[in-house]
């Protein structure tokens, strides 16, 4: 299938906020609402649900960008839903915008980008990284 076929197609991600995914535990505030980092995650599900199942064996989607605005707190025990637009297909990059909405009001919105990969190849990369305790990743410092 050629994912242009997909442009405007939706994907939904819904998540209940608990202890473990506020700021707090996620160390990036200091106060038991919804986490950014939870945010960016939900947001992230919604859009693979967008290209997942039209993805062909031996291929997936890897997040590779994300520009986010959180514009709301979500205390304990609100539902947030998260909504991924696709919106652009170049070659093997996909584009979405993405809104995420609690129970009252829109509480965030972001632009995320994902690229196409071919799967045993990524991992294979991924576990190349893997070495001795002497040997050390070339380029890092």
């Amino acid at each position: 299938m050629d994912l242009k076929e997909l442009l405007g197609k939706k994907g939904e991600s819904r998540c209940l906020v608990q202890e473990e995914n506020t700021a707090e535990r996620f160390a990036s505030g200091t106060v038991p609402v919804f986490g950014t980092p939870a945010l960016v995650g939900l947001m992230e599900q919604a859009a693979l649900n967008v290209v997942s199942s039209h993805i062909p064996d031996g291929q997936t989607t890897v997040g590779t960008g994300i520009e986010l605005k959180h514009l709301a707190p979500t205390p304990i025990g609100m539902t947030v839903r998260a909504v991924a637009t696709l919106v652009e297909v170049d070659g093997r990059r996909l584009l979405f915008r993405v809104e995420a909405f609690d129970e009252c009001e829109k509480v965030g919105e972001a632009v995320h980008e994902r690229y196409i990969v071919d799967l045993e190849r990524f991992l294979k990369k991924a576990s190349s990284k893997v070495r001795s305790e002497q040997t050390r990743c070339s380029g890092a410092r």
